[in-house]
């Protein structure tokens, strides 16, 4: 029987019916989007993150609890005094705080020892330069520990005595010296020993006065110049805004200023040669004066307490010298006359002056600028004024007055007053009185009653030496060469924890953009023939 309004449904239309009503809703393809599943299925960006954490959170431990001992721990430098007469080490204790340098000025925290004579007296036997090199670094190996050997430098500078050596006897000396310090166990390379100039010691003084008076790294017009009188030679330095010749000008730059500084050495205008010299002259002048009929009287020393009998022995004349006047010796009559003296000195200061090439020459034929500011006279000018038992800023007025009473005293009294003192020391006060004021008043312009000029061989507990000098310089300039923004900022007065926070932040972000670059881009379709939802991976750029 048939049905009426019955229809033939097709299998095929059906399906096709079906699969139309059903949506393919594909997922978005956005890099951020993560299926419900896919939460665990990316390892390598929890480990980013989780190395990231951890790097940070070890940094933060290590700057706290130990970046700060280690920028502040011991630490030691050396440096070797070559001088004329007898060769000085000098051992420095010190730390670097908030990335400047703190010396340790105590009694174990600043040593040295010295060994004669001058490295300049083994010219023709250098080995024994080494043998005394190598004494001096048995003193710095008891007073420094094994372990900071290695990071320890040793620098060797050697001054007046080799300055006057040819270079060839230089070189040998030096290189005897190198072997002995490159095999010490001490940080050392072969530029690190050799001759420095006479600028280069009025600098190196001229930077531990002023690091001594903490004017050091202050404005030019606050740093106090220096004057220094030595035995052989003179050495002046201070800032001058003068127009100077290049051979005279030094510029040192330290922290945020630029020092322009002149800086000279006089040669044979030391103490112990100025006074040698004068004792040559008179004993020359009175040969080229002397006619038959007035050899028989004797020449005046003004120079020398009355009392006194000069001798060959005294005098320390060249050997030349000795020789053609040998026989006028004997005449010299010492006269203790503290004027006549000055005088004498001043003479001796002025020689040379018609072969100046410059406006004006204070001292000589040498360039000198005016002086300006204040000043610190060190080393001779001290011993004299401590001598005659002025203080640090006497004037020269009473130096005056003390070297006037001194000279015109007599002999057989001072050496009983005095005698505790070498006769040669106690001979030259006399004249080294006198000289000063002929340096400092009629030489270079300095007034009798001016106090811009104090008498020092140390500043509080920090001594005036152009060793320690030296070591200030480049020891800070090492720091600023060596130092990082990391150093800087840790190691400055602000708290470290922003920084570290900051790195914090900033290696989550990287570590989160890098996971998000390495993923793989994913979406959602429809398998028909397994009948379900499959997530499948895209090319980046497809």
């Amino acid at each position: 029987m048939r049905r009426s309004n019955a229809r033939t449904v097709n299998p095929s239309l059906e399906a096709k019916k079906d699969m139309d009503r059903i949506k393919l809703p594909f997922r978005s393809t956005r890099p951020g989007f993560r299926s419900p599943n896919s939460k665990h299925s990316n390892p390598r960006s929890r480990f980013c993150l989780s190395t990231s954490f951890s790097v940070a959170l070890v940094l933060f431990c290590y700057i706290l609890f130990f970046g700060d001992k280690n920028q502040e721990s011991k630490r030691y430098g050396v440096v070797i005094d070559g001088g004329s007469t007898g060769t000085r080490i000098h051992v420095f204790k010190y730390e670097v705080r908030n990335g400047s340098l703190v010396l340790d000025f105590s009694e174990k925290g600043l040593v040295s020892m010295r060994v004669n004579p001058g490295l300049s007296a083994y010219a023709e036997e250098p080995e024994k330069a080494g043998a005394a090199v190598a004494e001096l670094m048995e003193f710095a190996k008891r007073n420094i520990p094994r372990e900071k050997w290695a990071y320890t430098e040793v620098r060797l500078m050697a001054t007046a005595g080799m300055r006057l050596l040819k270079h060839g006897y230089q070189e040998r000396i030096l290189n005897a010296c190198r072997k002995i310090l490159k095999a010490s166990g001490f940080k050392f390379h072969d530029d690190w020993a050799a001759v420095i100039s006479g600028s280069d010691e009025g600098l190196y003084a001229w930077v531990v006065a002023n690091y001594a008076l903490g004017t050091l790294g202050a404005e030019p017009a606050q740093t106090t110049g220096i004057i220094e009188l030595g035995g052989a030679s003179a050495q002046v330095t201070f800032v001058s805004n003068e127009p100077m010749p290049p051979e005279f000008s030094r510029k040192v730059k330290f922290g945020n200023f630029t020092y322009n500084l002149y800086s000279h050495s006089l040669l044979h205008f030391g103490q112990n040669v100025a006074f040698d010299l004068l004792k040559e002259s008179l004993v020359s002048g009175g040969q080229e004066l002397a006619t038959e009929s007035i050899r028989r009287e004797k020449l005046m020393d003004p120079c020398t307490p009355r009392g006194y009998a000069p001798n060959k022995d005294t005098l320390k004349l060249s050997p030349t010298s000795l020789i053609e006047k040998n026989r006028y010796l004997s005449t010299l009559l010492a006269s203790g006359n503290f004027s006549e003296c000055r005088s004498a000195a001043l003479k001796l200061l002025q020689k040379d002056q018609d072969r100046c090439s410059y406006p004006t020459c204070y001292i000589g034929s040498t360039f000198i600028p005016k002086l300006k500011g204040k000043f610190l006279a060190t080393e001779n000018f001290f011993h004299t004024s401590k001598f005659f038992g002025l203080d640090q800023r006497a004037f020269l007025s009473d130096l005056v007055v003390s070297g006037q009473q001194f000279c015109a005293e007599d002999w057989s009294k001072l050496a009983q007053k005095y005698n505790s003192l070498e006769e040669e020391d106690l001979l030259r006060y006399c004249f080294s009185s006198a000289y000063i004021v002929a340096m400092l008043h009629d030489s270079l312009g300095i007034a009798l009653d001016d106090q811009r000029i104090g008498y020092a061989n140390q500043v509080h507990d920090i001594p005036l030496d152009w060793a320690l000098g030296a070591f200030i310089l480049q020891s800070a300039a090492e720091l600023d060469a060596s130092s990082d923004w990391m150093a800087t900022v840790i190691g400055g007065k602000s708290s470290p924890l922003p920084l570290l926070f900051g790195i914090f932040i900033l290696l989550i972000l990287v570590s989160w953009l890098v996971s998000k670059w390495r993923k793989p881009q994913l979406k959602t379709i429809y398998d028909l023939e397994k009948g379900k939802y499959i997530v499948t991976r895209v090319g980046r750029y497809s």
